[in-house]
């Protein structure tokens, strides 16, 4: 043990303390662990589940990519997938697809100004771009 009652980095932490220290309820915890087969901690006699720190680790991304960075729970399921499938095992990436769908009714094109039709193919262009920005 540490100073000040505090565990070491590599105790095995309780489902209490674990949510104690990220601020969220132990169901919350136990939720993630049927959607993310990635997390699984140790369980004893009664069920008390015990977080290695490796488990630690994992809970505190998840909790970090859920609340501070705004991903949703499939997000993160497939950003953990994709860390733990080896990098050797996959497939080469086809061509990419096409961000956005094209457009089923198309508007006649000789009814908008031909300044305005330029400034909308070119907004057009930046989000696409930054669309793949992010996707990077």
């Amino acid at each position: 043990m540490t100073s000040g009652g505090e565990k070491a980095e590599d105790a095995f932490r309780t489902i209490g303390e674990l949510s104690a220290e990220l601020g969220i309820q132990q169901h919350i915890l136990r939720y993630w662990e049927t959607r993310f087969p990635q997390l699984r901690p140790l369980q004893r006699a009664g069920n008390r589940r015990y977080y290695r720190p490796a488990d630690a680790a994992l809970v505190r991304r998840i909790h970090s990519l859920l609340n501070e960075q705004g991903y949703t729970i499939r997000g993160v399921q497939k950003l953990l997938a994709q860390k733990a499938a080896p990098a050797e095992q996959a497939p080469e990436p086809a061509a990419p697809a096409p961000i956005a769908p094209q457009p089923v009714l198309v508007v006649n094109q000789s009814t908008i100004p031909s300044p305005a039709r330029a400034e909308l193919q070119a907004i057009r262009e930046s989000l696409v771009q930054a669309l793949a920005a992010d996707m990077d």
